[in-house]
């Protein structure tokens, strides 16, 4: 964590610093989980202010940088503002609301509160780069995902909804150590399946249907993703059709990742395919993005994104087929990208399986 913070202090002058009070960027620089707490970084030192409920634990778990007793915020922030000579304080352009600034700005005196993204894409791009240890995590996490996937594989059958089957992938994922979900889970069926981020509902699983599953685990703040879509009973022609478009599209797709790509590059090849498969118009997102403390971080695979691939990312790789009012199909993997090319963190089988 101390190398964290020193990266973002090599990039400020003396007279300046940052506000942090994110929970991602907070976890991230502090290795402290809470729903509250201020981070104030000068170009020498670093506090971290917090109030009574977290006071106690963070005390004892964080080491490189002070912790105070947050009871008058912004008297106790001007207080360093004057103490380390501030006079320009950045904030977390990609997460700060108007409100806040304008309430910081109101209350720090003397100094001038910038809206630059400098800082805050310094922050971001540090993250975009994974450490062992976080990519680790990230690895832990997955494998409860898989574990996950073959489990629900033997509780999913004709009766059940899709609500059901989401409630159950989160009890069991939750019993095999996840912390909790890594976003709100897609189950969807049938016509719903069509929906890319579809809401489960009771929609009860009947035979011929796809269910498409889009989940994942956290382990110590750090998130997992996959998506896998199955048959129930049977598959039609056109439904295996789609789903071996999708599934040639993530093959060709990956078969392309390796450091010095850009982005845009992925998401080119597999969109192309998918295109001229006879599906253009019905693959409307991004082809995947990154993964870490937040289940969307950047790059992304998408058809803007020039960000090039570098050791150390970690993006997710998900092309689909939407037919509106018909079904879906996605397949999604995770890969960790390597000096050679990339490592495949998700396990599960990507054949078509009928349950």
């Amino acid at each position: 964590m101390q190398t964290r913070i020193s990266a973002i202090q090599a990039a400020l002058q003396r007279n300046e610093a940052i506000i942090i009070i994110s929970d991602p960027n907070r976890l991230y620089l502090t290795g402290f989980s809470s729903s509250a707490g201020t981070l104030f970084i000068t170009k020498e030192s670093a506090v971290f202010l917090i109030d009574f409920r977290y006071y106690e634990k963070a005390e004892k778990t964080i080491s490189h940088c002070d912790v105070l007793l947050a009871n008058k915020l912004y008297s106790q922030l001007q207080e360093l503002i004057i103490r380390h000579g501030i006079k320009k304080v950045f904030v977390e352009t990609s997460y700060i609301t108007v409100d806040q600034f304008k309430s910081f700005d109101s209350a720090l005196k003397d100094c001038d509160l910038s809206a630059e993204n400098t800082i805050n894409d310094l922050i971001l791009k540090n993250r975009s780069m994974k450490s062992a240890d976080e990519v680790d995590k990230i690895k832990q996490a997955q494998k409860i995902t898989d574990k996950t996937f073959q489990y629900i594989l033997n509780y999913i059958r004709p009766g059940k909804t899709e609500k059901e089957i989401m409630l159950e992938m989160e009890f069991y994922l939750r019993k095999q150590g996840s912390e909790g979900v890594s976003f709100d889970f897609i189950v969807v069926s049938g016509k719903n399946s069509s929906l890319p981020h579809g809401v489960p509902t009771n929609k009860i699983i009947e035979n011929g249907d796809f269910v498409t599953m889009d989940f994942g685990a956290v382990i110590e703040g750090y998130r997992s993703d996959m998506t896998r879509t199955v048959a129930v009973g049977y598959a039609g022609e056109e439904q295996r059709r789609v789903y071996h478009t999708v599934f040639e599209a993530q093959h060709i797709a990956l078969s392309c990742i390796k450091p010095g790509i850009p982005c845009v590059e992925i998401d080119s090849v597999a969109r192309s395919y998918i295109y001229k498969s006879g599906f253009e118009g019905c693959f409307g997102h991004g082809l995947g993005h990154s993964v870490g403390i937040e289940i969307h971080e950047g790059p992304s695979f998408n058809t803007i994104d020039k960000t090039i691939l570098k050791p150390g990312m970690i993006l997710t790789v998900e092309p689909g087929i939407y037919l509106p009012d018909r079904f879906g199909v996605r397949i999604e993997d995770m890969v960790h990208i390597t000096e050679d090319g990339y490592e495949n963190l998700t396990s599960s089988s990507k054949d078509l399986l009928i349950i």
